[in-house]
């Protein structure tokens, strides 16, 4: 990859589950989306929402139900709509090749380097599992920043719970989706997708003023 992705780097593979849709065009370059379906380790999966330039893709035949491994980077944006502020994220697709076998490998891998921009929230389940919530800002071109909802477990979690805005953190883990129920109002309730990174290993960059130059946890 070039130098524009050091600091956000996707890898995924899996299958299309959705039709190929236009999302928006930017200078005449129009881009589509569509969901992957990427599988764990466990029988779950999670379902990702994919943005690609048409002009990636013209000599593909790509349709529901193909296989293919994407790189690219995790990209998040606001919607505004007559309902208020929502957060959109999608991969960002950067190449893709088609795949013919089904046993994919290493299929959901995310790299990223930001800064934390709101503080975290520790917490514990009703099952006792300990978790923090951090929004990471990712630094992108032309004075943009991608922010990105991760969740850290375990002892990392007790340990980013007591970071601060403003560090600044390098994460590897998975991009994964989850449902939920929004009450819309007393007879409504309907079910909403969240997307979120789940951390496997981060290391905190020490400023330059202090000793360490950096603080892994994994």
């Amino acid at each position: 990859m070039d130098n524009i992705n050091v600091n956000n780097e996707v890898h995924l593979a899996g299958q299309i589950y959705s039709k190929l849709t236009p999302s928006h065009e930017v200078y005449g370059e129009r881009f589509l989306t569509f969901c992957l379906r990427v599988p764990r380790l466990s029988d779950i999966c999670d379902y990702i929402n994919i943005t690609v330039s048409e002009r990636l893709i013209k000599t593909m035949e790509l349709n529901e139900g193909d296989y293919v491994e994407i790189d690219g980077q995790f990209r998040s944006y606001n919607n505004y709509s007559s309902v208020g502020n929502r957060l959109i994220l999608t991969v960002f697709a950067r190449d893709i090749i088609p795949l013919y076998d089904e046993n994919l490998k290493n299929p959901n891998y995310i790299y990223l380097n930001g800064f934390i921009c709101k503080t975290p929230i520790y917490r514990i389940t009703p099952f006792g599992r300990e978790i923090t919530d951090i929004l990471v800002a990712v630094n992108r071109a032309y004075n943009k920043s991608d922010y990105m909802p991760c969740i850290a477990w375990g002892r990392n979690a007790r340990f980013s719970g007591n970071l601060m805005v403003g560090d600044n953190i390098k994460i590897w883990g998975r991009i994964q989706s989850r449902e939920y129920q929004k009450k819309i109002s007393e007879e409504e309730t309907i079910t909403k997708t969240a997307f979120e990174i789940s951390i496997s290993k981060m290391e905190v960059m020490q400023k330059e003023n202090e000793q360490d130059s950096e603080s892994e946890i994994s």
